[in-house]
């Protein structure tokens, strides 16, 4: 197992098994981030006034080539909640109409589709997933597709739960069928490959400060050139009505937005080449291995069967594994970290308890073989 937990600025008194919710940036990674900040202080006039659109070109063209998109694809925000707010405040469903997701989804994100299903009058609708295998799944997410679908929003590795869902073939469909298609990429950048022009995705937004290990504020949306122009701005600012000097309108219009610093966005590439200096491919490898230990030991633990077959690959780095009925959540949490100074959430999804165990490269074994002992101690 690789260890590069002396590269990253993490407590060395915590056991950390919660990067899937905000990521650990790498020391020489997070030093370019201050970096790029001190550069902007010595000359802000001239930082944002001038070398705005040439450094973040820069950067887009570096995370595009990463991606497998044009930069002018791409557009840097602060994280996938806005990404895909820009989305769902832009398309112009209404009553009638419904938008079809599934039952694991990010709880900020439902929330965004209801707000906004109650305010234009479309259906929001969770659909029962089955995980009993690849194809189990696809028929029965698409059963739910109904002639009044007009979205689908679906996550490509779910936030509570940690699977890995067969977008590519949903997506497929959807582009048959006349329906647009909106991925919540939050957990993939950095820990599965990604190639968005092949994935075909209409809309998809991404996390950069989680799994690739940016600094935190750097996320991206990603438009097909063909959707581009179904997007508006979600704040109004100077990139509306411009002459276009990133010579892309979607682009302008989502990342020109004055004064804020743009630091985050320019430490990516350095983000992206810790990770290849690294072999990250392998780390990634490695990180899952220790990953399916602790589920299968986790469910050895309480007796009770993962949430999906164990036949198909579901997760990669992060996975989810249930906890007993009776376990009272806030509890447990709170127990793991103050009395063994472990950071893992412990959550309520639906009718079940979990515990999600996120594993990268600056874990060991040693990290879950502590867990294992406290939660032996505390499930009694």
């Amino acid at each position: 197992m690789y260890n590069l937990r002396k590269l990253f600025l993490l407590d060395p008194s915590v056991t950390f098994l919660n990067h899937g919710s905000f990521g650990a940036t790498p020391g020489a990674v997070f030093d370019e981030y201050q970096r790029w900040q001190r550069e902007l202080e010595r000359q802000p006039v001239e930082f944002l006034g001038r070398r705005f659109t040439g450094l973040m070109a820069e950067s887009r063209a570096v995370l595009g080539k990463y991606l497998g998109t044009h930069a002018d694809n791409l557009t840097y925000t602060q994280n996938v909640t806005v990404s895909l707010n820009v989305v769902a405040r832009s398309l112009e469903i209404g009553a009638g109409d419904e938008v079809l997701t599934s039952d694991h989804e990010y709880g900020a994100m439902d929330r965004t589709w209801r707000f906004l299903s109650r305010e234009r009058g479309f259906t929001y609708v969770n659909r029962s997933v089955s995980l009993e295998s690849r194809q189990a799944f696809i028929d029965s997410f698409w059963s739910a597709v109904t002639p009044h679908t007009r979205v689908i929003f679906l996550s490509h590795i779910t936030s509570p739960t940690a699977v890995i869902f067969p977008v590519e073939e949903i997506i497929r469909r959807a582009r048959m069928a006349g329906i647009i298609t909106i991925i919540d990429g939050a957990h993939v950048p950095g820990q599965l490959p990604l190639h968005l022009d092949s994935l075909g995705a209409d809309f998809y937004g991404g996390n950069l400060h989680k799994w690739l290990c940016a600094p935190k504020g750097a996320g991206f949306l990603y438009a097909r050139p063909e959707m581009q122009d179904l997007l508006k701005p979600l704040v109004v600012s100077w990139g509306y009505e411009s002459e276009t000097p990133s010579g892309s309108p979607f682009v302008d219009q989502q990342e020109w937005l004055g004064t804020r610093d743009i630091s985050a966005f320019l430490a990516v590439p350095a983000a992206i080449e810790f990770q290849a200096r690294h072999k990250w491919d392998e780390v990634r490898a490695a990180c899952h291995q220790l990953a399916e230990d602790a589920q299968n030991r986790i469910c050895d633990l309480t007796g009770l069967a993962p949430l999906h077959s164990q036949t198909e690959n579901w997760f990669a780095q992060l996975t989810a594994a249930p906890l007993p009925a009776d376990t009272d959540i806030a509890v447990l949490k709170s127990r793991l970290y103050d009395e063994h100074r472990i950071e893992i959430p412990v959550l309520a999804w639906k009718d079940k308890k979990l515990i999600r165990v996120s594993i990268q490269g600056y874990n060991s074994q040693k990290d879950v073989d502590h867990l294992l002992s406290a939660l032996a101690k505390l499930l009694q």
